[in-house]
């Protein structure tokens, strides 16, 4: 019975700590850029889109095209970043326990 009282402990405090791993997550900021930084595009932590940014001289509507292969392209690098700063805090925060294949946190 010690041992599941234990057990029970350190979920908690695990998910204390899954906790405040979200809210930095929240706070923390990656940018993706594509055609060599004239389209940038900023996520949070958790993959929420804040800020886009398109240099001006894209602004030809013959272009359009284009510019919207440009957003997805600084998107997907944005994304990228993310969520390779958010397995480098999962890591941490599981002190390199190996997760089941298919398992992600966080949930």
């Amino acid at each position: 019975m010690k041992n599941l009282a234990n057990l029970m402990k350190q979920a908690q405090e695990m998910q204390g700590k899954m906790a405040e791993m979200q809210a930095s997550l929240e706070g923390h900021e990656e940018t993706g850029s594509a055609g060599a930084g004239m389209v940038e595009v900023t996520l949070n932590g958790r993959s929420e889109l804040r800020r886009v940014k398109i240099d001006p001289s894209l602004a030809n509507p013959d272009d359009l095209e284009m510019i919207e292969d440009l957003l997805v392209a600084a998107h997907k690098d944005a994304k990228a970043k993310v969520e390779a700063f958010s397995a480098e805090k999962m890591q941490e925060l599981t002190g390199g326990l190996q997760l089941p294949g298919g398992m992600k946190l966080p949930f």
